[in-house]
C-alpha cells in the first residue's frame, strides 16, 4: 500500500493528555467527513465541516510527498526525529484530515520497528488498527461513533445537540473538552471551563501549540 502525506514534522505535542511531549507528527491527506476545500465549507456528513481549521488536501506540505511503502514512510519519520536524542523513547502522532483512511497494521509495525510510540487522533468513524500505542478519539457531531475505547476521548466544544453527556461511560482513561476556535473562541473557552468544573470527569485542554505559535 502507497501512502499519501500532507505534512511531516517535528514539534511539541500542543493538545490532549500528552500536550508538551516532542513528537514527529505525520498528517496523511484525505478526510471521510469533508474535502477539506472551502467551497465545501458547511457541507459533508460531519458538523466539523464548518469550523475544521486543519489543511490535510494534497501532499505538498513540509515533508509531505506520496510514499511507496510502510517502510519507506517510516523511514522518514525516523529521520525527523533528533538523531542525538537517545533517552526518550520517540512518538510519531498519526493525524489528519483522518488517519485511519490509510494506516494500517504494516504501518505501524514498520513504525514500531524504528523504535517509535504510535499515537493517533482519529475521528472515531474508523476502527484503530492493532498494536497502536495511544487512541485519542475526538467525536464530531453528524458521524457515527465506531472507535468507543482508547487512551482519551477530546471533544471539542461546543458541538451542536452533541453534548459531553454522552460519552461519559465510554471506555477513556481522559476525558478532554477542548474549546472551539473561531470567532467565538473566548466564550467557548469560558462554556467549556464552566462544564468542566461541574464535571470534574473532563478537563479542559487548550490548544497550547497555537498560544506558542509553532506548528
Amino acid at each position: 500500500m502507497s501512502y499519501a502525506v500532507k505534512e511531516l514534522f517535528y514539534t511539541l505535542q500542543g493538545e490532549g493528555a500528552q500536550a508538551g511531549r516532542a513528537a514527529v507528527f505525520l498528517r496523511f491527506a484525505g478526510c471521510n467527513l469533508w474535502s477539506g476545500l472551502e467551497r465545501d465549507r458547511g457541507r459533508g456528513p460531519g458538523g466539523c465541516s464548518q469550523w475544521c481549521d486543519t489543511q490535510f488536501v494534497g501532499t505538498n506540505g513540509p515533508g509531505g510527498g506520496r510514499f511507496a511503502s510502510a517502510d519507506a514512510l517510516a523511514a522518514s519519520v525516523a529521520a525527523a526525529w533528533p538523531r542525538e536524542q537517545s533517552s526518550a523513547q520517540p512518538m510519531v502522532v498519526c493525524t489528519g484530515g483522518e488517519p485511519l483512511l490509510q494506516l494500517d497494521s504494516l504501518l505501524v509495525d514498520a513504525l514500531h520497528g524504528r523504535g517509535f510510540q504510535v499515537a493517533v487522533e482519529t475521528n472515531g468513524t474508523k476502527p484503530v488498527p492493532d498494536g497502536v500505542d495511544w487512541v485519542c478519539v475526538s467525536p464530531k457531531a453528524g458521524s457515527e461513533l465506531v472507535q468507543r475505547t482508547g487512551n482519551e476521548l477530546k471533544l471539542v466544544f461546543p458541538q451542536e445537540g452533541f453534548g459531553p453527556d454522552r460519552f461519559e461511560a465510554l471506555e477513556f482513561t481522559h476525558f478532554i473538552l477542548q474549546p472551539m476556535d473561531g470567532p467565538n473562541r473566548v466564550r467557548n473557552t469560558q462554556v467549556a471551563l464552566e462544564y468542566c468544573l461541574e464535571h470534574p470527569q473532563w478537563r479542559l485542554g487548550i490548544q497550547m501549540h497555537k498560544v506558542l505559535g509553532i506548528p
